[in-house]
């Protein structure tokens, strides 16, 4: 039996209207073990959030297409069954913390019977007081007095809401969490306590957790695994020692690393990675990151470069193909 909750493979996504076609996700891999973490890092534009929807197959249906790839479930390819049981795994088995608590709670409903609509479109058979009762148990766990199940999402702060919107993702206790960017709109202190939180359920019910964010330290507090997305690609991925304590890195990871402050050493400026990331309707045709990278040669801005693998470090990179740096980075041509 597989000790894989989620996996990935190959998966590529495009959004297509009449004027362009988005290349969103470009045949990337993800592997999540039963009861880990898996950390997707990357800047705003990467594709991490289209990879967390694809996953719940919620893209939009008139542009959003997966062209290739399998996404697999518990050993089940969810790209090939119905949406009728795709339904009954939504919310059940896989379920969603969405980037904004603002936008995520219907503002005329209560916020116990949005977490009480959850628990009861996958139990239909349980009674109202059951229904109840779990509603006022998923308020506790998430730190929320049960007596304010009555609540409107507007008497509710920032940090308070993005709690209510966990309590809703794990109303059903589902196998796989995907939290995206939640604490993105907290501030210090709540995004701490939202975190220790998010960690100790997940200890609690031995739940799988996709965290999507693009801050490091978030993933070095709570992941077992990290992958670096760039421009829909994974330019990067490995164990959390891999990323923080190697000797390789990719130079995107490391333009990553060198932006974050550090209370170790005095520095006038913060190192920002330049430029911007590529079009995603015009990609390079060699390393997507070749054209802000520093250490680009000939031949990264004409072949895409191979996926290098040590041990559970992964790394998409010419630096790193002895074959490539043998011919001083030119290209056959």
């Amino acid at each position: 039996m597989s000790d894989l909750i989620l996996d990935i493979e190959d998966l590529e996504i495009i959004y297509k209207t009449d004027l362009e076609t988005v290349r969103a996700v470009n045949g990337i891999d993800l592997k999540i073990g039963k009861g880990k973490t898996l950390g997707l890092v990357g800047e705003t534009g990467a594709g991490k959030t289209t990879t967390a929807l694809s996953i719940l197959r919620l893209l939009p249906s008139n542009t959003g297409r997966i062209l290739k790839g399998h996404i697999k479930f518990d050993g089940t390819n969810i790209l090939e069954i119905s949406e009728s049981n795709m339904r009954q795994i939504r919310g059940d088995k896989i379920a969603m913390v969405f980037q904004d608590p603002m936008t995520s709670l219907n503002p005329v409903m209560s916020v116990g019977d949005q977490i009480a609509e959850a628990i009861l479109l996958h139990n239909e058979n349980l009674s109202k007081e059951e229904v109840e009762k779990r509603v006022e148990e998923k308020l506790s766990m998430v730190g929320i007095l049960p007596s304010r199940k009555i609540d409107y999402p507007h008497q509710f702060s920032g940090g308070m809401k993005q709690r209510v919107v966990i309590a809703m993702a794990l109303a059903c206790e589902p196998e796989l969490l995907i939290a995206d960017e939640p604490t993105t709109a907290l501030d210090v202190t709540i995004q701490a306590q939202v975190l220790t939180m998010i960690k100790e359920l997940r200890d609690r019910l031995g739940t799988s957790m996709l965290m999507i964010t693009h801050d490091l330290g978030i993933v070095a507090k709570t992941c077992d695994d990290v992958a670096v997305m760039y421009a829909g690609e994974i330019v990067e991925a490995g164990t959390v020692f891999d990323i923080f304590t190697g000797e390789k890195h990719h130079p995107y990871t490391e333009g990553l690393f060198g932006s974050i402050p550090n209370l170790k050493s005095r520095s006038a400026r913060l190192n920002p990675i330049p430029g911007l990331m590529p079009d995603p309707t015009n990609l390079p045709e060699g390393c997507v990151f070749s054209p802000r990278c520093k250490y680009s040669m000939d031949v990264c801005r004409k072949v895409h470069p191979a996926k290098i693998t040590d041990g559970t470090h992964e790394l998409r990179c010419h630096l790193f193909d002895e074959t490539i740096m043998a011919q001083g980075g030119k290209t056959n041509e």
